[in-house]
């Protein structure tokens, strides 16, 4: 690539004359042949120095909104002469693999819908059921992109900013906005009510139009100039920040592999600081419990002194567990569990052997409400309401599924003021439990 043969001088100049032709797309003068400059000056350039010159713009006074508009002008530019570079490899798990598995993912769902949308919402076609089934379900999973943005935005943005690069995080933060709220209104259009069977065809294909060409653009964005400028800035350690943070935002449509693996010396650089003293301090703090005060030892023999929780457990009011340890203890009750957050997310699962509806690790942060088929999605709605409102704390079904009877309940989570803090769905096979009769007292094993 030709911008490993320039020097820090002639980059700084690529980058000034990038900044120049982009402050003519903004203001709109003669944006064909702007259009046509910037390609030319893209030929061969490193993505870094496209964000470095959108950066330097914003850090001139052009505001945020007006970058983000000339990011969709050279789009095409951009497209047709940045470097096709497949860019460096990453085992299945580290953050850049799954960004880009994601992209893959989301790419091949935008395209298929914008391929037949057409076709399936034809003038004169009757709708079917099982059409609208489907439409409804590709829209859930497309919706996953929020979770995907996050994690760009609360993790791997912060950690360029680190290195003083900051346009990503206004520009393209933009965009994500500007991409969700499309995907809003395609929801919207989609699970509108089908009173004029014409006008409802004419508003989804139009959303869209506009929704899924976004979806599309910010793909290549990030694959041709966000994630190669990230690899060439992020330091191992701070891709393991991004990899330990991760699951609490969720995954997009696809689960991350498990190949990666990081390093014991960037899982140490990875803690942050404030963490890093905690755990010095916990350290001290058990030597000085092992030798008292003064260092000469306790007045309780080692016989007599309780024994302190393991290195890094978790302390409850009840006691102590480790993480595998609460992990054992989860997947080893006789019911699936299932954690929605205050904010309708789902945040947690138990992954117990016999579990009797199958969990994705996907579904953590989506919506509850994307988790479901729309002929349910009204009781669930009513459900979340009660609790919320706190009309009601409990609510329960039970079915009978493929010969076996599912007790499933739902609890409302509060806290000491009664503030809601979630929801907690339980469910259990009790088909077993029902079929006991008389007694028994002595020990019998399952085999």
């Amino acid at each position: 690539m030709s911008e490993l043969l320039e020097d820090p001088a002639q980059q700084q100049q690529r980058v000034a004359q990038l900044k120049a032709v982009l402050r003519e797309v903004v203001t709109g003068d003669d944006v064909p042949q702007a259009r046509q400059t910037l390609a030319h000056l893209l030929t061969g350039c490193d993505a870094c120095l496209v964000a470095q010159a959108e950066d330097e713009l914003i850090r001139e006074g052009v505001p945020v909104e007006q970058v983000a508009k000339a990011c969709d002008h050279h789009a095409a530019a951009v497209r047709e002469a940045l470097p096709k570079d497949a860019g460096a490899e990453f085992p299945a798990g580290h953050p850049v693999e799954t960004f880009r598995s994601e992209n893959a993912a989301l790419k091949r769902l935008a395209e298929a819908m914008l391929n037949h949308l057409p076709a399936l919402l034809a003038e004169g076609k009757a709708i079917r059921s099982d059409t609208l089934d489907h439409l409804n379900e590709a829209l859930n999973s497309l919706l996953d992109v929020d979770k995907h943005y996050l994690r760009k935005e609360h993790l791997l943005f912060t950690c360029l900013e680190r290195h003083g690069i900051t346009g990503p995080s206004k520009v393209m933060w933009a965009k994500d906005d500007e991409i969700r709220a499309r995907l809003r209104a395609l929801e919207e259009a989609i699970r509108a009510e089908r009173r004029d069977e014409s006008q409802w065809r004419r508003a989804v294909l139009s959303a869209a139009q506009a929704a899924l060409p976004a979806v599309l653009d910010m793909i290549f964005k990030e694959e041709n100039i966000l994630l190669p400028m990230s690899i060439k800035t992020l330091a191992e350690s701070e891709w393991v920040e991004i990899w330990a943070q991760s699951p609490q935002f969720g995954w997009c449509i696809v689960d991350p592999g498990r190949e990666y693996r990081p390093s014991a010396k960037a899982l140490l650089e990875a803690v942050p600081p404030v963490q890093r003293s905690a755990a010095g301090t916990a350290k001290r703090d058990s030597l000085v419990a092992e030798r008292g005060p003064g260092g000469v030892g306790l007045a309780m023999t080692p016989a007599a002194a309780p024994a302190p929780p393991a290195a890094g457990a978790l302390i409850f009011p009840s006691g102590a567990l480790t993480l595998e340890q609460l992990v054992s203890l989860f997947n080893a009750l006789p019911v699936d569990l299932t954690f929605v957050d205050a904010d309708d997310r789902v945040r947690f699962f138990s992954e117990g052997a016999g579990r009797i509806f199958v969990r994705p690790k996907a579904v953590i942060g989506r919506k509850v409400q994307h988790c479901h088929p729309p002929k349910s999605l009204d009781k669930v709605e009513e459900i979340l309401a009660d609790f919320k409102a706190g009309r009601q704390n409990v609510a329960e079904f039970w079915i009978n599924m493929k010969g076996r009877f599912i007790h499933i309940r739902y609890f409302a989570l509060r806290n000491e003021d009664g503030g809601y803090l979630g929801t907690l769905e339980v469910t259990q096979d009790l088909t077993r439990e029902r079929a006991l009769e008389g007694e028994q007292r002595l020990v019998r094993y399952d085999a």
